[in-house]
């Protein structure tokens, strides 16, 4: 091979290619895990029943973290009237990449129905990083969803803020088909300096819950508990916003991991109880 044919061959492939996939059913008054496959650096625990018979999962990278190039991709299948919430044992950290991005990539599919919880703890981009994630979630007639993400600014506590290479989020939701709500979270530091006046200022921690259903009416009572909720924790700023139908979205800036995590808890709670006409339940990962 010539010095020309080796400048043109391409550069060699960092990270790993992690695939989960995960069917659920309804088996009596109680959503099963039906089918399971994963391949590392992608994995799941047995999932445990509550009472009212969801089924609660955790969604795993046994490595500790993502670096560039790593693709992970989440396929997830609900079958009519089963009930899954969806969460991970600790934030998700990504990782200094020289080139490639990481990608995480998650499709679900809530059949008529069906219910989601899908509330992930956040993600943490270390310095250099560089994240493009997707979640989309279709859901079908009489379907219902909590949806969670959020981020911080970086390793706060290493007072390392802002200085990851590019954070890409995209949520896409979509109910009988049609576009229903529609986030993009596009973060390039250098070029933006987000802790300017007018952006994060000297927050360091946001979040977006997206509440979904298809035949809920009450909306505004909804959306009223939501403020009610941020209002209770007057350092953390947010607003809730009405969807053009069948959802709300909350949004809000925190100066840290406790009040985020507190606040999250608490708006979970509260759509838990208004949405899905169920009592909370413990929030603590073991």
């Amino acid at each position: 091979m010539n010095s020309e044919q080796e400048n043109q061959r391409p550069a060699e492939r960092t990270g790993r290619d992690g695939y989960l996939r995960l069917e659920f059913k309804r088996r009596g008054a109680e959503t099963i895990l039906a089918k399971s496959r994963f391949t590392l650096p992608l994995q799941v625990l047995t999932p445990l029943t509550l009472e009212d018979g969801t089924a609660y999962m955790m969604l795993l990278n046994p490595t500790g973290g993502v670096i560039g190039g790593d693709r992970l991709v989440t396929e997830i299948r609900q079958h009519a009237d089963t009930h899954v919430c969806l969460t991970t044992p600790s934030a998700t950290r990504i990782y200094r990449t020289s080139q490639q991005p990481a990608i995480l990539e998650t499709v679900i599919s809530v059949e008529e129905g069906g219910t989601l919880e899908y509330l992930p703890d956040h993600v943490i981009p270390h310095i250099a990083s560089a994240l493009r994630q997707s979640l989309r979630v279709d859901m079908a007639r009489g379907s219902r969803a909590i949806i969670l993400d959020s981020m911080a600014s970086g390793r706060v506590a290493h007072g390392q803020r802002w200085c990851f290479t590019e954070m890409d989020s995209r949520m896409e939701i979509r109910a009988g088909g049609e576009p229903v709500f529609l986030n993009r979270t596009k973060i390039h530091p250098a070029r933006q300096r987000p802790q300017r006046t007018g952006l994060a200022e000297e927050f360091d921690y946001m979040t977006c819950m997206g509440i979904f259903a298809d035949g809920f009416e009450n909306w505004q009572t909804l959306a009223a508990a939501m403020d009610a909720e941020l209002e209770t924790m007057p350092h953390v700023r947010g607003g809730v916003s009405l969807l053009s139908r069948n959802g709300c979205v909350v949004r809000h800036l925190a100066r840290s991991a406790s009040d985020m995590t507190r606040m999250n808890r608490k708006l979970w709670d509260a759509a838990r109880e208004l949405a899905l006409h169920l009592k909370p339940f413990d929030h603590r990962k073991y």
